[in-house]
């Protein structure tokens, strides 16, 4: 498929696998890259039922003056833009994302209230309150309010980085600490960033009731940066129905980490019962090894 027909942000690490009747549109996380969402693309494209779009969200796989430059407006915007040319090309649609990009598929369901199939929810970021998470984060909205205080905050990736794997918790922290954000999203975060997911997570908060779109929420009972809090929040909020699946021996980073074919799997199992072009194909998928 020609790049320039369907939009997938700025630089190259966007990409498009498949060529099935069924678009999917993955979104990847704050800081993160369109990396995090390869396997499972992979996964999802392998039986010749989906075509899965993963774009690069604005000011991202840059330096943090890059993402400072953006909003969560900048970030849905790219999204959009992404969803509007698959929306031409396949009668289809199901939006999902991992972390942030979860919590962005439920804003653009919202947008386009009935033009969404199905929302794909992995470890989705309402707020940060996982093991790993310093206990006075939840003073980090209130610091936000004070004049200058967005400018008092940075955060840094600490291990384990979301990944249970300890192989790849090396390579990526690797690949971070080398500066390759195009693999490995940033290594920190400002405080004005932070700001703005915030201010996204209390906008889609709101509407949360009013989403009627189908929905599989697959969270970790292990993660790291976000607790179950934040499924159970979604399935009891979401307007439509919820599927919600706890998975074990596995971190944040659910699309990589050692549960990546449970979450092939689900969503797999999602798009052909909600799909009524996938729904005569065979459940199984091939995994890679």
């Amino acid at each position: 498929m020609n790049r320039a027909e369907i939009d997938l942000g700025e630089g190259d690490a966007g990409f498009v696998l498949g060529t099935g009747e069924v678009g999917v549109l993955l979104i990847h996380g704050l800081t993160g890259t369109p990396t995090e969402l390869r396997r499972v693309a992979q996964g999802l494209a392998r039986d010749g039922t989906c075509t899965v779009y993963v774009p690069t969200l604005a000011g991202h796989c840059g330096d943090n003056s890059d993402l400072q430059a953006t909003g969560w407006l900048d970030w849905y915007e790219g999204v959009r833009k992404t969803f509007a040319g698959i929306r031409q090309r396949h009668g289809q649609v199901f939006v999902g994302g991992l972390s942030m990009g979860a919590v962005m598929s439920m804003y653009l369901a919202s947008e386009h209230p009935g033009q969404v199939a199905g929302l794909l929810m992995y470890s989705t970021t309402l707020r940060y309150d996982g093991w790993s998470i310093n206990k006075l984060a939840f003073m980090t909205p209130l610091l936000m309010k004070i004049p200058f205080g967005v400018h008092l905050c940075s955060f840094e990736e600490k291990p384990p980085y979301g990944i249970k794997n300890q192989r790849l918790r090396a390579i990526v922290e690797r690949q971070m600490k080398a500066g390759e954000s195009n693999n490995a999203g940033l290594l920190t975060m400002e405080g004005v960033t932070v700001r703005e997911l915030h201010r996204m997570n209390a906008v889609v908060k709101k509407r949360m009731p009013s989403i009627t779109t189908k929905a599989l929420v697959v969270h970790s009972i292990e993660d790291d940066i976000t607790s179950r809090w934040n499924a159970d929040y979604v399935e009891r909020h979401l307007g439509g129905p919820v599927t919600k699946v706890l998975l074990d021996n596995c971190y944040h980073m659910i699309t990589v980490d050692l549960q990546y074919r449970s979450v092939i799997e689900l969503s797999d199992a999602f798009i052909k019962k909600n799909s009524s072009t996938a729904a005569s194909r065979l459940p199984g998928i091939a995994h890679e090894v």
